[in-house]
């Protein structure tokens, strides 16, 4: 895909590029009430936002029987069904998915770190089947270099492996002088990146709770989007 050594950034959807809260909240309120399950109180409801909804669902009380019906249930919301209002065009309705803006700044960024070499690539934990419509809707398909994230089988389910798998897909090779960072909000970019080799630059305008990007690890974390350019290419100078 590219010429070696390649800069590789690796950036987080959810809470990094977007603010996708709205839709995943509401797709997993409809989730557990069509199950008969208790919904989560407001602050577990925001910690669904980053890891997989299969882990969130096992800790908040859905047993592992049930476990493929309620991501199965998600899905469908998130996917197919439009039942919210379009927060970017009024009076429509859209499935969860697009129930989500873009962070304001973030496509000025992007088009700095491209213009000057980076190879940007967006690797989430959320199901790659899921990410790409998100991304063609938003129009970060045009903004990025590849869109890679979890298998809808559930194989490939943690950032680490979404990680390697990108890294098989762009032909990464630390050995020819490829290096890479991974940019995200959560723990589970921090852990992630870790696993891999990679340090982390946090996020501060997404879905951490307080301390737990410190907590886990990421190099440092900036508080705005108009900090992230800036901030990559201090990184690999």
């Amino acid at each position: 895909m590219s010429e070696h050594p390649m800069k590789v950034v690796l950036l987080d959807l959810d809470g990094t590029l977007t603010k996708s809260d709205p839709g995943i909240i509401g797709c997993v309120v409809r989730a557990f009430q069509e199950m008969g399950y208790p919904v989560p109180d407001d602050d577990e409801l925001q910690r669904f936002i980053g890891p997989a909804i299969s882990e969130s669902m096992q800790r908040n009380g859905i047993p592992d029987d049930e476990l493929d019906r309620g991501v199965a249930i998600y899905r469908r919301y998130y996917a197919d069904e439009a039942v919210f209002d379009d927060p970017n065009n009024p009076g429509q309705k859209v499935p969860g998915r697009l129930n989500n803006t873009i962070y304001g700044g973030i496509p000025e960024q992007l088009a700095r770190l491209r213009a000057d070499g980076y190879q940007l690539v967006i690797a989430s934990c959320k199901p790659q089947y899921q990410c790409i419509p998100i991304c063609e809707h938003f129009h970060l398909d045009t903004m990025v270099d590849g869109i890679y994230g979890a298998s809808k089988d559930n194989s490939r389910l943690d950032k680490d492996q979404v990680i390697r798998w990108a890294f098989d897909h762009i032909g990464y090779d630390e050995s020819a002088g490829d290096k890479a960072l991974m940019v995200g909000d959560r723990w589970t970019d921090a852990d992630g990146a870790k696993a891999c080799g990679l340090d982390c630059l946090g996020c501060g305008w997404g879905y951490a709770e307080p301390g737990e990007l410190q907590k886990h690890g990421a190099y440092r974390i900036i508080d705005t989007v108009d900090e992230l350019a800036q901030a990559v290419e201090e990184y690999f100078n």
